[in-house]
C-alpha cells in the first residue's frame, strides 16, 4: 500500500512512478514483482482514500535524487477505482490489519509505503471495482463493439490472487475509466459544453482517450476527455486537436469548418475538470496533435 496525494512534495506520477525515502526501501522490496494500492490520506480536503490499483515492476534508486528511490509501475497495470473506498466504513476501518490486539487503530497507519493482507488487498478490490451505476455505457454500447472482447466477470468474494487475474480485463478496465473520466467532467461534453442524459437516466456522452490504448495510451482520467458521440468521433479521426493551453483546433481537412466551429462551447477551449491532476496532460496532448489531428 502506497500514500499518495495530490499536491504531495514528492515527485509521483501514480500511474508511472512513486517517490519514497530511503527508510521505506525494505517494504518497498517486498512489493517488487506485485500489486499494491494507492491511498489519499484522510487528512487531504475531498480525500479519495483508496482509489487505484498497479503493479510495482522493480524498485531503483531514483537516478535524479540519490537518497530517494522510486517503484516504478508496470506500463498498462495502474488502474483507478471506478468507486473510490473510504478509508474507514460504517462498521470499521476497511484495512482491518492496521488494527492492535485491542481493535485500535496502530502506529502503521501512519507509514507511507506498508504491506496489506491478501484479505484487505481483496477487501479494497472488490469494492473499489465491484459497484455499476447509471454512468456506465448507454444500452447498446457494449453490444455495437465488434471484435473479441474480454467478457465482463463479475466481483464477489474472490480471493485475492484470483481478483488479481481479472485487472487487465479490458471490460473491467473500460467500465472503470468512463466512470472516472465521466465524473470528473460532471458527465458534460468537454468540447460542445452539453450535458445530455438518455431515457434510462444514462449520460449521452462517451469516455476517449487522448491517446489511444492501442498506441500504449493509459488508463487515467489525465489521458481521458467526455464528449458527445459526434465529438469523439471527429476527435478519434484527427478532425478535431488541442493546443498547448487547451484551445481547441478544427482541421482544415473538414469537409465543413463552419458547421464544426458552431459546435465549440462559447470559450473555444475544452472544459476541463477543476481538480489539476484530473486535467488532460501536456504529454498526451501533443501525442495526439503531432500523430492524429490533420493540420
Amino acid at each position: 500500500m502506497f500514500i499518495h496525494r495530490s499536491d504531495s512534495i514528492y515527485d509521483d506520477v501514480p500511474s508511472e512512478r512513486y517517490q519514497f525515502p530511503r527508510q521505506y526501501l525494505s517494504r518497498a522490496k517486498q512489493c517488487e514483482g506485485d500489486w499494491i494500492v494507492y491511498l489519499e490520506p484522510s487528512k487531504v480536503k475531498d480525500t479519495k482514500g483508496y482509489f487505484a490499483v498497479a503493479k510495482v515492476q522493480e524498485i531503483i534508486s531514483d537516478p535524479r535524487k540519490s537518497d530517494m528511490y522510486l517503484a516504478v509501475i508496470e506500463p498498462g497495470t495502474y488502474l483507478d477505482f471506478g468507486d473510490p473506498v473510504p478509508f474507514r466504513d460504517t462498521e470499521s476501518i476497511v484495512e482491518r490489519g492496521l488494527l492492535n490486539d485491542e481493535g485500535r487503530i496502530s502506529g502503521r497507519a501512519q507509514a507511507a509505503v506498508r504491506t496489506l493482507s491478501s484479505e484487505d488487498f481483496a477487501r479494497i478490490i472488490e469494492r473499489g471495482l465491484d459497484a455499476e451505476d447509471d454512468i456506465l455505457p448507454r444500452v447498446g454500447d457494449l453490444a455495437a463493439a465488434t471484435g473479441f472482447q474480454d467478457a465482463q466477470v463479475p466481483f464477489q468474494h474472490l480471493p485475492a490472487r484470483e481478483r488479481v487475474d481479472q485487472l487487465t480485463s479490458r471490460a473491467l478496465r473500460d467500465r472503470n475509466f468512463r466512470k472516472n473520466v465521466l465524473r470528473a467532467y460532471g458527465e458534460r461534453c468537454a468540447i460542445t459544453g452539453l450535458r445530455l442524459i438518455n431515457g434510462g437516466g444514462r449520460a449521452e456522452v462517451e469516455a476517449a482517450h487522448i491517446r489511444p490504448v492501442e498506441c500504449d495510451g493509459p488508463d487515467i482520467v489525465s489521458n481521458g476527455i467526455a464528449l458527445s458521440g459526434t465529438a469523439h468521433w471527429m476527435f478519434d479521426r484527427g478532425l478535431v486537436g488541442l493546443d498547448d493551453d487547451l484551445r481547441i483546433l478544427v482541421s482544415r481537412q473538414s469537409n465543413d469548418v463552419g458547421a464544426v466551429t458552431t459546435m465549440i462551447n462559447s470559450t473555444g477551449r475544452l472544459l476541463a475538470p477543476d481538480r489539476q491532476a484530473n486535467r488532460p496532460r501536456a504529454e498526451f496532448v501533443a501525442w495526439h496533435r503531432y500523430h492524429c489531428f490533420k493540420t
